[in-house]
């Protein structure tokens, strides 16, 4: 089965920036993006191994990796935010 990749630095490969300062300086940020890796990792490989799982426990996975994705997505936009205005 062909599995699409979900690196946080693919999904956002312009915040390649704010992902680096923010895993050094914030440490609720560098959590967020431990927990969405594994959350990846999880997904990826129930889906590259055809593992049999219910469809239920495959969306919830998604679902939260989606939620951890937002938070780090606000997380990113409020690093650039801070970074335009003390230009």
């Amino acid at each position: 089965m062909q599995v699409e990749h979900h690196d946080l630095h693919q999904e956002f490969p312009d915040m390649h920036d704010a992902i680096s300062v923010l895993r050094q300086s914030n440490a609720h940020f560098s959590r967020l993006f431990d927990t969405y890796h594994r959350l990846t990792g999880r997904v990826e490989g129930l889906e590259e191994h055809d593992m049999p799982v219910a469809d239920f426990t495959l969306e919830d996975l998604k679902k939260q990796r989606v939620r951890v994705k937002d938070e780090l997505y606000h997380f990113m936009l409020a690093f650039r935010t801070g970074q335009q205005h003390r230009n």
